[in-house]
């Protein structure tokens, strides 16, 4: 019999309302010996008291709520006691489940029995945690169809493909002498390229996907005083760096996630690079590379007031193969730097022309971020999108598995050779509804969890 397992399921604080969840067989059991209270009913809330009963003492008013199976969040019996959001009431009624009869959940578990009872699939389970930590409305929604199982029916339905070319490869494999359809190469390979396409269809949003689970990471790089800070600032709508005329102000990096046009960007305003004696600006400097080198996007910001020197020069070298767009800043003040020049040495990076003083270009800025993540448009509302590296990696290894059957039909090879590969993408692709997931695997999907989930 499954062991019953109880946790507290809200955040540890205070708040007006906590809630501590039990799932099994004995959940009811385990209540009944705390709560007194009208009986209760299967998935109504009942008013009541909860009280220790090893010592009587009162512990809390609370209402409770019974779920009998398999109608619940794991389809097995469910309570919930929603008490006071104090942590000590949360733990005295923790601990007295515990002591009644259930044992601590592991990080994840109820949600690890809902898809182990067939509630969810994996990728449905993945996108608990996922929308639990939306960082904003468009990352939100994204989590939110896929744990309706948007990806879980797009990838049963290539797999379905894939499985009717496997049963086809094996019945004209086992059966070559009986009256059956054969198999041509030119329907093989025909079946096999409308699997790859719609596979690299979705692997195509991958790297969109991430950034709506992750946030874009954006690096603001740039000189000593050319607005580095105050750029930081109008993004972020507060004065969170300190600007100064003075050169070096900054000298390590600040980190700061906002929401930028529904896209969750992390922002990191980095020290002036400039050439310096200055131990502790060195380290910051160092630092700022570093972000550099991990951004996916980096603002590169220029005081058009001011000639470009070796320290303009130099940044302008790292970011030829760079996604980047270049702020020429101070276009309030006579300007020495001019949009064609930059055009000239960085025709692939955006240039836009702002004086963050007077709070002009900001918008422009912005909309340019939302283009280079969205491509200029809105996310179509059934389109399903890869946010899970677990997921891309399976896709690739999948498609390479496609593209390597597709070679050995293009060569005619013994079918033998082409069903191998055929079933290994097949075998991919359950893995990331995990209908062919190891248990290693599932449970360092369910390791990523909090407690109470």
């Amino acid at each position: 019999m499954e062991e019953t397992i109880a946790a507290i399921a809200t955040a540890l604080g205070e708040g007006g309302i906590g809630i501590v969840r039990i799932s099994g067989s004995q959940s009811l059991s385990v209540l009944n010996k705390i709560f007194r209270g009208r009986d209760l009913q299967d998935r109504m809330l009942t008013y009541g008291h909860i009280y220790d009963n090893f010592t009587g003492e009162l512990v809390d008013e609370v209402m409770a709520v019974y779920m009998k199976a398999p109608h619940s969040y794991t389809t097995e019996d469910v309570v919930e006691i929603q008490c006071h959001g104090g942590i000590v009431s949360l733990r005295k009624i923790l601990s007295l489940t515990l002591r009644n009869g259930a044992r601590m959940a592991d990080p994840g578990e109820f949600t690890k029995r809902a898809f182990l009872n067939g509630r969810l699939d994996l990728s449905q389970a993945e996108a608990v945690i996922d929308l639990i930590q939306a960082k904003s409305d468009a990352s939100f929604d994204v989590a939110l169809d896929q744990l309706e199982g948007k990806l879980g029916n797009t990838i049963r339905s290539i797999r379905a493909e894939l499985l009717d070319i496997l049963v086809n490869l094996t019945v004209n494999i086992d059966y070559p002498d009986e009256d059956i359809e054969e198999m041509t190469y030119a329907n093989l390979s025909d079946g096999l390229k409308k699997v790859r396409a719609r596979t690299t269809q979705l692997l195509a949003t991958a790297d969109t996907g991430r950034i709506f689970r992750e946030g874009l990471r954006v690096a603001i790089i740039g000189k000593p005083n050319v607005g580095k800070s105050s750029l930081l600032n109008a993004l972020l709508q507060q004065s969170r760096a300190i600007v100064t005329e003075i050169p070096g102000t900054t000298r390590d990096t600040i980190e700061e996630t906002v929401t930028i046009r529904n896209v969750p960007v992390i922002l990191t305003d980095t020290a002036g690079i400039r050439d310096t004696d200055d131990r502790i600006e060195q380290i910051g400097i160092m630092r700022s590379m570093e972000s550099f080198q991990k951004a996916d996007l980096v603002l590169f910001v220029i005081d058009g007031s001011r000639a470009l020197d070796d320290s303009d020069d130099e940044i302008i070298s790292s970011l030829e193969n760079r996604k980047a767009i270049v702020v020429l800043n101070k276009s309030d003040l006579p300007q020495k730097v001019w949009k064609e020049d930059i055009a000239k040495r960085l025709p692939q990076s955006h240039i836009i022309e702002t004086s963050i003083k007077e709070e002009q270009g900001i918008g422009k800025i912005e909309e340019e971020i939302e283009k280079m993540v969205c491509g200029g448009q809105v996310r179509q509302k059934n389109s399903v999108m890869i946010t899970s590296i677990r997921h891309a990696s399976l896709l690739e290894q999948a498609l390479g598995s496609i593209d390597d059957a597709l070679s050995s039909t293009a060569g005619c090879q013994p079918l033998e050779f082409i069903e191998i590969d055929v079933n290994h993408a097949y075998e991919l692709l359950g893995e990331i509804i995990g209908e062919t997931a190891s248990s290693d695997v599932i449970d360092e999907v369910f390791a990523r969890f909090c407690l109470g989930k």
